[in-house]
């Protein structure tokens, strides 16, 4: 092969290693089941996979979740819990055993892609860590037999106070104490190319730092900025400055390549009487700018364009948790399938969310405020779906007061279609009265008589939604009752890359690529044959 091919294959090889350094970052949801009323694995994947989500992580490897999972192209981290670290550490046979029994039966159906080893093990009451490692290895040994050892990572996930220190962030280090066990599993990450997991939480340090750390800096609302007086950088909230922390303290023990990935970050919605800031509000304000932040300006001001994957904590209320109320009250939605709050799952929308104008106030599923309901993936297998809208043929007159009592003594949520909700427009009493009629008759069950309003509303079987406007729709005989989304914003497609529709930054990417491939790429595949 003469010199001037292997240069011109080299540039193009240069090319694609660049355009894939761009992939964008990840946004994913924590499926956590320490409940006793959550729907099934199944109803839970169907939800899942309307809003779009394609990154999940859960905490075992439960045999009905994988199952719910097979065939969704969802990617999925599953976990080992601390308790079973010490038979994986003690016999490569039982870790062995485990991947027989619920990986291999399941796996590429289901989409596993990472395991995370024990869960923040340093804050376990017995101390785990000198089993860590022994059993990541014999995970990797199993999955090697397996010929599975390239296509799963195996990691563990850290709480923060890992961390001797966090701020400032460059003076960050990680605890002495943790050391023995500590270094050598960031040797197996690196030897593996696999990530640091981390778990962060701008709640806690304002929690119990509330004298010191400003709740707009938490919510990543402030208008101002904290120095790193070493460094002279300037952080405008806590997750950075987290991030960073971490950063830094891999540098300090020579790993400053390990990848950084954010498998816990959230908000409660409610909380003891002391924890003031555990609310809708706040809870919305964090998860819609934290996803903004991801998706759409990544990096931190010590690693400013550095993509990193974050998986939001969590996708239900878990009502067996143990501890302070708002251990229970992490979650995005309630058991039920209601909404805690209407959050934006794109990072795309303008509009400022903030603890002063989030809508979301409803302290629980019982309050009708702030959530809405809408009935996903029902009618198969159960005949025709239906719907009720408002009839042309009424009166505007007519439609008014149908409307104001479906909306008033009827009880249903009418938020959807309030101004700046996704079912506002078009602003006319027809549209608004269709999404009240059938909110109320697929509410009431979605029989005919429900349908009626003094003869104003017809039913239909064509799906009423539109754009971002979701109507719901009626429930097949084994289907769940799944309520969400009348008036969450954007389009439910949960982010990404490639997640999402794309984001204005990402879209920009994309044209990027498509430009260099056409220009560079497809030109250096020609000269790289004819030179062959």
């Amino acid at each position: 092969m003469g010199e001037r091919l292997k240069l011109i294959l080299w540039i193009c090889l240069s090319i694609l290693a660049f355009l894939d350094s761009g992939a964008a970052s990840k946004i994913g949801i924590c499926y956590g089941r320490n409940a006793d009323n959550l729907p099934s694995p199944n109803k839970v994947s169907d939800l899942i996979q309307h809003l779009n989500i394609k990154f999940v992580r859960i905490y075992d490897a439960n045999i009905d979740v994988l199952k719910a999972f097979a065939n969704t192209g969802i990617e999925l981290m599953i976990g080992v819990p601390n308790a079973d670290l010490l038979a994986f550490a003690q016999f490569q046979s039982n870790v062995d055993t485990w991947l027989h029994n619920n990986i291999l039966p399941y796996y590429p159906t289901t989409k596993i892609t990472s395991i995370s080893v024990g869960l923040e093990v340093t804050e376990a009451p017995d101390n785990a860590t000198g089993l860590l490692l022994p059993a990541m290895r014999n995970i990797h040994t199993a999955l090697k037999k397996s010929g599975l050892d390239k296509k799963i990572k195996i990691s563990s996930s850290h709480s923060l106070a890992i961390l001797s220190r966090s701020f400032p962030p460059s003076s960050a280090t990680f605890s002495k104490k943790h050391s023995p066990f500590l270094k050598p599993m960031l040797e197996f990450l690196v030897e593996n190319e696999s990530p640091f997991m981390i778990d962060l939480y701008p709640y806690y340090a304002y929690r119990d730092s509330a004298e010191k750390v400003q709740l707009e800096y938490a919510l990543f609302e402030s208008s101002s900025q904290v120095v790193d007086p070493a460094t002279g950088l300037l952080y405008s909230n806590m997750f950075d400055a987290q991030l960073d922390a971490i950063y830094f303290a891999l540098t300090a023990m020579n790993f400053k390549t390990v990848k950084v990935m954010v498998t816990e970050s959230g908000w409660p919605s409610r909380g003891s009487p002391k924890e003031t800031a555990a609310t809708p509000d706040n809870a919305l304000a964090y998860n819609t700018n934290l996803i903004r932040q991801v998706v759409g300006d990544p990096g931190t001001p010590a690693k400013p364009g550095e993509e990193v994957d974050v998986y939001l904590f969590s996708l239900f209320n878990e009502n067996r948790k143990p501890g302070i109320e708002s251990e229970r009250n992490w979650g995005m939605f309630y058991a039920n399938g209601t909404s805690v709050y209407a959050l934006d799952f794109t990072g795309e929308s303008t509009v400022p969310v903030s603890p002063s104008n989030s809508s979301a106030t409803s302290p629980g599923p019982s309050s009708s405020p702030g959530n809405s309901t809408v009935i996903i993936g029902g009618g198969g297998g159960g005949g025709t779906r239906k719907w009720c809208v408002a009839s042309t043929q009424a009166s505007v007159t007519e439609l008014q007061t149908a409307l104001d009592w479906t909306c008033g003594p009827g009880s249903v949520d009418c938020s959807a279609v309030q101004p700046n909700q996704p079912c506002f427009e078009p602003d006319t009493v027809l549209s608004h009265a269709s999404y009240a009629f059938n909110t109320y008759y697929q509410q009431s069950g979605a029989n005919s008589s429900d349908c009626s309003f003094g003869g104003v509303s017809v039913e239909v079987d064509k799906d009423p939604s539109y754009g971002n406007c979701l109507y719901m729709i009626a429930p097949s005989t084994d289907g769940m009752n799944r309520t969400m989304a009348g008036n969450i914003t954007g389009n439910i497609t949960a982010i990404d890359s490639p997640m999402a529709s794309p984001s204005s930054s990402s879209e920009g990417y994309r044209q990027m690529v498509v430009s260099v491939t056409v220009s560079v790429l497809f030109p250096c595949f020609v000269v790289s044959l004819s030179h062959w």
